[in-house]
Protein backbone atom coordinates (compact mmCIF):
# COMPACT_ATOMS: atom_id res chain seq x y z
CA UNK A 1 0.00 0.00 0.00
CA UNK A 2 1.22 3.53 -1.14
CA UNK A 3 2.15 5.48 2.24
CA UNK A 4 3.52 8.85 2.05
CA UNK A 5 5.59 10.01 5.84
CA UNK A 6 6.94 13.54 6.44
CA UNK A 7 9.16 14.64 8.76
CA UNK A 8 11.16 17.15 9.74
CA UNK A 9 8.67 19.95 11.04
CA UNK A 10 9.36 21.76 14.62
CA UNK A 11 9.46 24.84 16.43
CA UNK A 12 12.55 27.18 14.91
CA UNK A 13 12.93 31.10 15.32
CA UNK A 14 12.10 33.82 12.53
CA UNK A 15 15.11 33.21 10.28
CA UNK A 16 15.63 29.96 10.76
CA UNK A 17 16.01 26.97 8.77
CA UNK A 18 14.01 23.65 9.01
CA UNK A 19 14.48 20.50 6.12
CA UNK A 20 11.76 18.72 5.74
CA UNK A 21 11.66 14.80 4.20
CA UNK A 22 8.81 13.20 2.77
CA UNK A 23 9.82 9.35 2.26
CA UNK A 24 7.47 7.37 0.11
CA UNK A 25 6.68 3.55 0.63
CA UNK A 26 4.78 1.05 -1.35
CA UNK A 27 5.44 2.28 -4.56
CA UNK A 28 8.00 0.38 -6.77
CA UNK A 29 8.07 3.17 -9.78
CA UNK A 30 9.09 6.65 -9.97
CA UNK A 31 7.15 8.07 -12.46
CA UNK A 32 5.54 10.24 -10.13
CA UNK A 33 5.46 14.10 -9.71
CA UNK A 34 5.74 14.87 -5.62
CA UNK A 35 4.86 18.43 -4.43
CA UNK A 36 4.65 20.17 -1.41
CA UNK A 37 1.49 21.79 0.44
CA UNK A 38 1.08 23.44 3.21
CA UNK A 39 -2.19 24.73 5.05
CA UNK A 40 -2.74 26.99 7.81
CA UNK A 41 -5.31 27.60 10.42
CA UNK A 42 -8.59 28.96 8.47
CA UNK A 43 -6.61 28.93 5.25
CA UNK A 44 -7.03 27.02 1.98
CA UNK A 45 -4.55 24.34 1.58
CA UNK A 46 -1.68 26.12 -1.23
CA UNK A 47 1.12 24.53 -2.85
CA UNK A 48 4.66 25.51 -2.20
CA UNK A 49 6.82 23.52 -4.35
CA UNK A 50 6.74 20.64 -6.53
CA UNK A 51 9.17 18.67 -8.46
CA UNK A 52 8.86 16.19 -11.60
CA UNK A 53 9.57 12.41 -12.26
CA UNK A 54 13.24 12.92 -13.31
CA UNK A 55 14.07 15.92 -10.84
CA UNK A 56 14.90 18.03 -13.41
CA UNK A 57 12.20 20.37 -13.15
CA UNK A 58 10.80 22.73 -10.36
CA UNK A 59 8.00 25.19 -9.42
CA UNK A 60 7.76 27.04 -6.27
CA UNK A 61 5.53 29.31 -5.06
CA UNK A 62 5.36 32.98 -4.59
CA UNK A 63 5.82 33.23 -1.10
CA UNK A 64 8.81 30.22 -1.81
CA UNK A 65 11.03 31.41 -4.58
CA UNK A 66 14.48 32.13 -2.94
CA UNK A 67 14.43 30.72 0.25
CA UNK A 68 13.01 27.03 -0.33
CA UNK A 69 14.85 24.16 -2.11
CA UNK A 70 13.09 20.90 -3.17
CA UNK A 71 15.06 17.77 -4.16
CA UNK A 72 14.56 14.38 -4.57
CA UNK A 73 16.28 11.39 -4.52
CA UNK A 74 14.74 8.64 -6.16
CA UNK A 75 16.69 6.09 -5.15
CA UNK A 76 16.24 6.21 -1.84
CA UNK A 77 12.58 7.25 -2.77
CA UNK A 78 12.61 10.43 -0.85
CA UNK A 79 11.97 14.05 -1.28
CA UNK A 80 13.22 16.89 0.66
CA UNK A 81 12.19 20.49 1.22
CA UNK A 82 15.11 22.78 2.83
CA UNK A 83 13.39 26.18 4.04
CA UNK A 84 15.65 28.95 4.99
CA UNK A 85 15.02 32.55 6.07
CA UNK A 86 11.19 31.76 7.65
CA UNK A 87 9.07 33.94 8.66
CA UNK A 88 5.78 33.41 10.99
CA UNK A 89 3.90 33.41 8.36
CA UNK A 90 5.12 30.19 7.18
CA UNK A 91 3.23 28.35 10.07
CA UNK A 92 1.47 25.54 8.72
CA UNK A 93 1.13 21.56 8.39
CA UNK A 94 3.25 20.84 5.39
CA UNK A 95 1.95 17.82 3.82
CA UNK A 96 3.80 16.05 0.59
CA UNK A 97 1.71 14.36 -1.83
CA UNK A 98 2.40 12.79 -5.05
CA UNK A 99 0.68 12.73 -8.88
CA UNK A 100 0.69 9.32 -10.49
CA UNK A 101 -1.90 9.90 -12.54
CA UNK A 102 -0.58 12.87 -15.00
CA UNK A 103 1.31 11.58 -18.45
CA UNK A 104 3.39 14.25 -18.85
CA UNK A 105 5.78 14.27 -15.78
CA UNK A 106 8.66 16.69 -16.98
CA UNK A 107 7.33 19.40 -15.45
CA UNK A 108 5.11 19.84 -12.42
CA UNK A 109 2.17 22.12 -11.38
CA UNK A 110 1.03 23.17 -7.77
CA UNK A 111 -3.15 22.34 -8.07
CA UNK A 112 -3.46 20.30 -5.26
CA UNK A 113 -6.66 18.18 -7.28
CA UNK A 114 -3.58 16.63 -9.43
CA UNK A 115 -2.33 14.89 -6.65
CA UNK A 116 -3.78 11.63 -5.26
CA UNK A 117 -1.81 10.52 -2.57
CA UNK A 118 -0.82 12.43 0.68
CA UNK A 119 0.74 12.23 3.22
CA UNK A 120 -0.39 12.91 7.29
CA UNK A 121 1.60 16.60 7.62
CA UNK A 122 3.99 18.00 9.83
CA UNK A 123 3.53 21.05 11.68
CA UNK A 124 5.72 24.16 11.16
CA UNK A 125 5.92 26.59 13.34
CA UNK A 126 7.76 30.11 13.35
CA UNK A 127 7.64 31.91 16.02
CA UNK A 128 9.95 33.82 18.19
Amino acid sequence: QLQLVESGGGLVQPGGSLRLSCDVFGYTSDSYIIGWFRQAPGKEREGVSCISSSGGSTNYADSAKGRFTIFRDNAAKTVALQMNSLKPEDTAVYYCAIDTMTTFQDMCLLYPLMYDYWGQGTQVTVSS
